[in-house]
């Protein structure tokens, strides 16, 4: 009896003997697909397997496009536990991908406090850790990703941190699916190329973003006096902020060239060690604090400040995202610690702290 199955890997169809010949077994939803034994046996072979082929095929990319446009869903938690070794009670060891499917990313992309962690974090994950995570992992990376990207497309807020984010991104991708090849990938490789074109489509739409002006009848930013155009710049960690901010007014351009400004910025940024061994000097023998803090940007790591990150505690080894109004108001840790003094167990984690957690 020849194979007459949809898939190799299922025992085929199911055959009873009549009194006029051999006919296969209808299960049930099947009516439509009846064929007897002498439709088989006839000349007509080329349009037999027609209508199953072309069915299967549109099964097939149905359910690939599903996988690749159905969101996640996992049990999103505030806190998850890290367990770096098995023991008799835990089994295995806590991954990148497990971390960033448990932990709530998406309703921490809502908040403003918390948007440029989870932006920086995913950064890094583009360039050096996209091919450790499960195609689990992957798919709600994406997922989140697209949430970030509507967040800017909606509020306008900090669109250039996003913009590097997509540009390492495809950088990445560019690499792994034509020099390397989808090996490393996890998935089919049209999927990564459909992604590769949807991340094309965003950057476009954010180097289209308009800001929109802002209708105000009451005090604008002309209008306040010298010493507080000055502390508003002295408030800034970022100099390209600092530089467009300068670009606005002449008042604030002059402002903006203040040796003493970019002094605290090298101060702020960069250790003592970092900046006396690369001193810039002007004719006058005069450090030139602003190209020094650019030569330092160059070689050395920038010192990173967010509105909120998560914490660490290091008695119950638990990652979590703490509620500040709550831990001050209700001392309730955003986890269940059973230490006697939780504060004193808590270690802010920093995006790169977050990755070398789960390297093993």
């Amino acid at each position: 009896m020849p194979f007459l199955g949809k898939d190799w890997r299922s025992p085929g169809w199911c055959w009873e003997k009549t009194d006029n010949g051999w006919k296969r077994i209808i299960l049930y939803g099947q009516e439509n697909n009846n064929l007897d034994f002498a439709e088989l046996c006839s000349d007509d072979k080329d349009g037999v397997f027609v209508g199953d082929v072309c069915e299967l095929t549109s099964v097939k990319q149905q359910k690939d496009l599903y996988n690749n446009s159905t969101k996640s869903h996992f049990v999103k938690d505030k806190w998850i536990y890290v367990h770096k070794v098995s023991t008799k009670e835990r089994q295995g060891y806590s991954t990148l991908g497990e971390a960033l499917n448990r932990l709530d990313f998406s309703t921490a992309v809502e908040d403003l406090r918390r948007f440029n962690y989870v932006a920086k974090l995913f950064q890094l994950i583009a360039r050096y850790h996209l091919t450790s995570l499960s195609g689990a992992a992957q798919k709600n990376y994406f997922n989140i990703l697209e949430k970030i990207v509507q967040k800017v497309l909606d509020d306008c807020y900090n669109p250039r941190l996003v913009k590097d984010l997509l540009q390492d991104l495809v950088s990445t991708l560019h690499g792994l699916t034509v020099h390397v090849g989808r090996v490393v990938l996890v998935g089919n490789i049209n999927i990564w190329m459909s992604r590769l074109e949807v991340i094309l489509k965003w950057q476009e739409q954010l180097n289209n973003l308009q800001i929109p002006k802002h209708r105000c009848n009451g005090m604008s930013l002309s209008d306040l006096p010298i010493h507080m155009h000055n502390k508003i710049l002295s408030k800034l960690s970022d100099a390209c902020d600092i530089i467009n901010l300068g670009q606005a007014m002449p008042t604030l351009r002059f402002l903006s060239e203040d040796k003493i400004l970019w002094k605290k910025l090298c101060y702020f940024h960069f250790s003592d060690k970092e900046y006396h061994k690369n001193l810039v000097l002007t004719k006058s023998d005069n450090v030139d604090w602003k190209l020094m803090y650019f030569t330092l940007k160059k070689h050395y790591p920038m010192r990173e400040q967010y509105g909120d990150t998560l914490h660490y505690c290091k008695h119950c080894h638990i990652l979590f995202w703490q509620d500040l109004h709550l831990a001050l108001i209700f001392k309730d840790w955003g986890h269940p610690c059973t230490a006697i003094d939780p504060d004193k167990c808590l270690m802010p984690i920093s995006p790169q702290d977050f990755i070398e957690l789960f390297q093993y």
